[in-house]
């Protein structure tokens, strides 16, 4: 079997050597830092070629949350760190159910502090992980792996394609050398790292790249930016309370008092608020509106008044 795992590795763009780094252990602190920098500058355009398979993506994360379905990122290592984080953050940035966008790792949540060796390779666990988290035919699953040969991811992906579920891949090995099928891979080939094989960097920020991506332009779609601010945010915290008034005060032109007025009357609700003061009804009716435009506070304003509101408009 370990003979096997090497065949496997040896090949691997991320496990290559970067000609650019070969005397690193011999530099200076600053040089060491330019080199990295100068590896680092290269991803975004690397992440920009794999574009179309993004759009592709996020069309089918639209498509899933419409449906009631959830998003389950599920990886190892680093991979699942980076799905974990992006699936914690969305709840508060958004305003979703945490249920909505989930983050699996392999050896489970311990494996966010402390590598948990071994988990990666267990092939039946990936998909068993998948199970237990309640996996149904209208979700969704993105496996994350920059080797793309990761036996858990593999294992949770397989069990999702067996069950007629959704299926994303995000590898940053060539999309050519995936033998796996799955409704959209994504591949952005970031070559080999700065330090032979230590993918929490290059392949890591690859990863993080795509991420904000899929749910930054997935949760845009559903209605939850207006303009380019955050609209579904729900004051749990005195951060999310001021910014909350300072993005009614921006939309509106409403004072700091008048802004906190609003937000109190509409529950706190950021999108309410905004409808309430731009169409001059009421919270009651501007849920509804909300309601009928599926969310949008654009299309609720001008469903209501008949023209667009921007900054400093008046209502």
């Amino acid at each position: 079997m370990s003979r096997q795992i090497f065949d496997e590795i040896k090949d691997l763009i991320t496990e290559s050597r970067n000609p650019a780094t070969r005397e690193i252990d011999a530099k200076s602190t600053a040089e060491i830092l330019q080199l990295i920098n100068n590896e680092d500058r290269k991803i975004a355009d690397i992440v920009a070629v794999e574009l179309p398979y993004i759009v592709q993506a996020v069309d089918l994360l639209v498509e899933t949350f419409k449906q009631g379905g959830r998003l389950f990122y599920i990886g190892a290592g680093t991979s699942g760190r980076l799905g974990v984080l992006d699936a914690s953050e969305c709840p508060p940035t958004y305003g979703i159910d945490p249920e909505m966008i989930q983050g699996i790792i392999a050896g489970g949540y311990k494996a966010l502090v402390r590598s948990q060796e071994g988990a990666e390779d267990v092939f039946e666990q990936g998909a068993q992980d998948l199970l237990d988290h309640g996996f149904s035919t209208k979700d969704i699953v993105c496996g994350i792996a920059a080797s793309r040969r990761t036996p858990y991811v593999i294992g949770a992906l397989t069990k999702a394609r067996e069950m007629g579920g959704k299926t994303i891949y995000l590898t940053c090995n060539p999309r050519a050398e995936i033998t796996l099928p799955v409704d959209v891979a994504i591949c952005p080939v970031v070559g080999a790292e700065v330090v032979m094989g230590s993918t929490r960097m290059k392949a890591g920020t690859a990863t993080k790249l795509v991420l904000n991506m899929l749910t930054t332009a997935a949760m845009i779609r559903l209605g939850r930016v207006y303009e380019n601010m955050l609209v579904d945010l729900q004051m749990t915290s005195k951060k999310l309370e001021e910014r909350s008034k300072r993005t009614v005060m921006q939309v509106t032109g409403l004072s700091y008092e008048e802004a906190g007025r609003v937000l109190e009357q509409a529950g706190g609700h950021v999108k309410t608020a905004l409808v309430m003061t731009l169409a001059n009804v009421n919270a009651d009716a501007a849920r509804g509106r909300l309601s009928k435009a599926d969310g949008f506070v654009r299309q609720a304003i001008v469903a209501s008044t008949g023209k667009k509101f921007y900054r400093n408009d008046s209502a």
